[in-house]
């Protein structure tokens, strides 16, 4: 019989595993400040963790309350041929994580709960059908994308959300159910000790922060990248950080499977590297750990949900409509009236100049759904909230395994 479907003992301790099934570090920040926060107030639990990598498994750490013992590690195992098709095909499909679910079936039946910040976990009931397991959610990040609404989120069992904007529209969409939700906040903002406060130039002109996503459809980089990066090195007023989607430039082929659309990545030309004002990160720690939107005075992007992590300081910020999108009305498009949109590189020199000082109607829209997005408690953590969250889920689902139950 699968572990998931053999009963457990009443007096055996619900074992709850935050899993991390993706070849990057961007997801870890959205769970990781949850795990020692549920290790607080739950210490009948047993908690684990479930990764991909060694240098997950240092992000994860990052995150963990040195104070309290830490949690057993699970290497997930990904077999030979799969590794090595995905590295034939330039990674256009993530057969690692589909193939890690597979190959760790048995392991991840083990649990009476999944964390997870992605959606490639659902497979696990609707490919595997592994259906002992919860499944619980949460997005990350905050953002507006279509994605944002799968239709795969439908097979969680439990989804923890950033704020009411995304909970409305997961529930006019039908994906999460009214009774299997909560919203706990922003658990990343945590972490921002972790964020470095330094300069990143040596200088004190303003700090422009270009932000592309890797979606071969709707990322900016493709059209008006290598334009962007010539204007910014031809001038000296401003300093620039290029800091993509960390998977921009993790795959030379990028894929959509939501968009069915492929495209091979452009690379960087060496001009723009080794300039004093222009710094390029493809994909440090200082790309995923918000170093970069809260020391940035300009934020320049397209759909990466890293926005609403800018905009907790409302700031100027300008969009890059690249993919001709019919955007006003659309709600995949929300945060894209946080500022400007323009749809040629040439538009951007004065699109920068009518940005200083800040129109006072992309600061108030910036406010205002930023609350709406990242519901923010002074008195809690968004942490202890998802902590909070998951206990008391798990006290519904399994009221026979608490012993005050």
């Amino acid at each position: 019989m699968p572990a998931s479907l053999q009963s457990r003992d009443a007096d055996e301790p619900i074992k709850v595993g935050f899993l991390y099934n993706h070849d990057g570090l961007h997801q870890i920040a959205h769970t990781g400040p949850i795990i020692s926060s549920l290790q607080r107030i739950a210490p009948e639990l047993r908690v684990e963790v479930l990764i991909s990598s060694e240098s997950q498994a240092r992000a994860v750490r990052r995150h963990l309350d040195p104070s309290l013992e830490q949690p057993p590690f699970h290497q997930l195992e990904v077999g030979k041929a799969i590794k090595r098709i995905e590295k034939l095909t330039g990674g256009i499909v993530p057969l690692g994580r589909i193939g890690s679910l597979a190959a760790n079936k048995r392991l991840l039946g083990s649990y009476d709960a999944l964390v997870v910040p992605e959606t490639t976990t659902t497979l696990l009931k609707t490919r595997h059908k592994l259906h002992g397991p919860r499944l619980i959610h949460y997005p990350h990040g905050a953002g507006d994308r279509s994605i944002s609404v799968s239709p795969a989120i439908k097979h969680f069992d439990f989804v923890l959300l950033p704020g009411k904007k995304t909970q409305e529209r997961m529930l006019a969409e039908g994906v999460i159910r009214a009774q299997d939700n909560a919203i706990i906040g922003y658990p990343k903002f945590d972490a921002r000790h972790l964020a470095k406060q330094t300069k990143f130039f040596p200088n004190d002109r303003p700090v422009v922060l270009y932000n592309p996503h890797f979606d071969p459809k709707l990322s900016s980089w493709h059209d008006f990248g290598i334009e962007l990066l010539d204007y910014f090195a031809g001038q000296d007023r401003y300093n620039l950080i290029f800091a993509p989607h960390v998977m921009l430039f993790k795959r030379k082929v990028l894929a959509s499977v939501e968009h069915q659309k492929i495209k091979v990545r452009q690379s960087i030309p060496s001009r723009f590297h080794n300039l004093d004002h222009i710094r390029i990160d493809t994909g440090s720690e200082f790309s995923v750990d918000m170093s970069y939107t809260r020391n940035a005075d300009f934020y320049i992007g397209d759909v990466s949900s890293q926005i609403y992590e800018f905009i907790e300081r409302p700031r100027p910020a300008i969009f890059l409509n690249s993919h001709n999108a019919d955007w006003q009305n659309d709600s995949s498009y929300v945060f894209w009236h946080f500022g400007e949109v323009i749809d040629q590189m040439k538009e951007l020199p004065a699109a920068m100049e009518r940005a200083f000082p800040m129109d006072e109607k992309f600061r108030r829209r910036q406010s205002e759904t930023f609350k709406e997005a990242i519901d923010i408690d002074p008195d809690h953590s968004s942490a202890s909230r998802g902590a909070a969250a998951i206990y008391k889920y798990l006290h519904r689902e399994f009221p026979e395994r608490f012993q005050n139950g």
